[in-house]
Parts: structure tokens; sequence; C-alpha cells
């Protein structure tokens, strides 16, 4: 499968996604969250997959969301069609998690918003030692949206799961491999081997054993996140149509200070 901004590619029992607009730093715009939605769901499916790689091209993994795009959504259109459009990014983080073969997510440069919770959907995440790891919606007067919320507590515990997305602050990859985030750290010319290393020790186990024990990992740790997170769409209509959402968006693209009032 090869398109404008994902390429799958498959090497015997180990399947490659990568994230491929470099020149836009890989930011997420629609058609590239779709698509990788489309990516993952089809890759699931593939008996012949042991085990999944999802990575980028350039120096960075992802800097989340495509705020070009962003800023050029109606903040006075139908509230219908603004929350289905919110729907998609927890479309996406579900495909990704919902894929039955062990995912190892490899990590270079900065890893923001969803970049970063493409990265928790996955079942382990290499990253180079200079990377950086962060949740940076609250800066733009957003909240944390794509049901990511949970999947952070899991991963690092509820206090610095809140760090992460109440500062918006960047991380260093050595303090998060100290949260237990990170699981392993290499260098940049390393990273794919050892993010092949990680893929090949799953793919030789029996395939249905280990797709099972993640099924059922998974299942036990997210039981409520369904339940409790149906609202993070809704809050990011509410959000979208604040003064402090067109305020510090404008100020993030002109590189100010934002002047928010909580209005």
């Amino acid at each position: 499968m090869t398109d404008d901004a994902i390429k799958v590619l498959v090497t015997e029992d180990i399947a490659t996604i990568t994230i491929d607009r470099g020149d836009a730093r890989n930011a997420l715009n629609r058609a590239a969250m779709s698509q990788l939605r489309d990516a993952a769901v089809a890759i699931s499916d593939r008996e012949d997959v042991r085990a999944v790689v999802i990575t980028a091209v350039g120096p960075d993994f992802s800097v989340g969301a495509d705020l070009k795009e962003v800023s050029g959504m109606k903040s006075d259109g139908s509230l219908l069609r603004a929350r289905r459009d919110a729907e998609l990014g927890q479309k996406l983080l579900t495909a990704i998690k919902d894929i039955h073969q062990p995912t190892i997510c490899a990590l270079r440069g900065v890893a923001m918003g969803g970049g970063a919770c493409i990265a928790a959907a996955c079942d382990f995440r290499i990253a180079t030692s200079d990377a950086r790891l962060g949740l940076g919606e609250v800066k733009v007067g957003m909240n944390l949206m794509w049901n990511a919320l949970p999947l952070f507590i899991e991963l690092v515990g509820l206090s610095r799961a809140k760090q992460l997305a109440m500062s918006g602050d960047l991380m260093t990859i050595q303090r998060l491999e100290d949260w237990g985030l990170i699981d392993e750290v290499c260098t940049s010319e390393e990273l794919e081997n050892t993010a092949m290393r990680w893929a090949r020790q799953y793919a030789d186990l029996p395939p249905v054993a280990v797709q099972m024990i993640k099924r059922s990992a998974n299942q036990y740790a997210l039981a409520l996140s369904e339940a409790t997170m149906h609202m993070d769409h809704d809050q990011w209509v509410l959000a979208a149509r604040s003064d402090d959402f067109r305020e510090s968006l404008s100020a993030f693209i002109e590189k100010r200070p934002a002047k928010t009032t909580g209005h």
C-alpha cells in the first residue's frame, strides 16, 4: 500500500507502517489520519503478519495535529458536523490499539500531541536518546482528545499523566523511560534495527497465544475507558468555540505569548 501520507511495507512476517509527511514534520491532517487508520485495520486482518512497527520519515516522528488545518476549521458550523469530525482521532487510536499483532513504535525527534498519542496506543515504544515527547494541546487551548488520557494514565500513573497533559511540556526520553513510557532508548543510527529486533522477538512466538495475551491485557487495563471518555469530543467542540482557543492558536502560529481570559 502506497499513498501520499502513509506507506506500508511487509517484509517476511513483519509490517512497517510509515508516516510520510516529512516536509510538514509529519503533522497529522485528516487525510493522513484516515490513511493511517485504514492501514492499521488492513494490517490487523493479515494472518501472515506477526508484528508491526510504526515509524516516520525525517527528523521528527510527528508534531501532532496539523494546526494549519485546525486553524482553517470554521467555529460557526453545525455542532453535529463538528462532533463527527472530532471523532476521527479516537477512531485512529482505536484502530492502532486493536491491531491484533504486537506493535512497536519507533520514535525520534519530537512526538507531540497526536504523535505522542499514536505512540501510547502501541504496545511498546523505542526512542532515540535525543527524542522528546509531550502533549501540547493545552497550550493552544485544547483538551486532550482521542480517548488518549486513559492510555497515558495506565502507562505512567495518574500524577505523571496529569503532568504530561496539563503542562503541555516536551519531556526528555530519559525522564519518560524512568516513568515507564519508553521501553528502550538507543541512538538514532540504531533505531530501525532496535525496533526490528523487538518486532522479531514477538513475531517468532506462537501468534495465537501472543495475540490473545495482548487483547486480554488491553481489555483489562482499559475496561472503563470507553464508558468514561465519551465526552472528550464534546469538550473539543466547546473548547474550539472559546475565545481562548482562537487566541492561543493565533499566538502559537504567530510565535508570541497568548493572552487568555477564560472566555
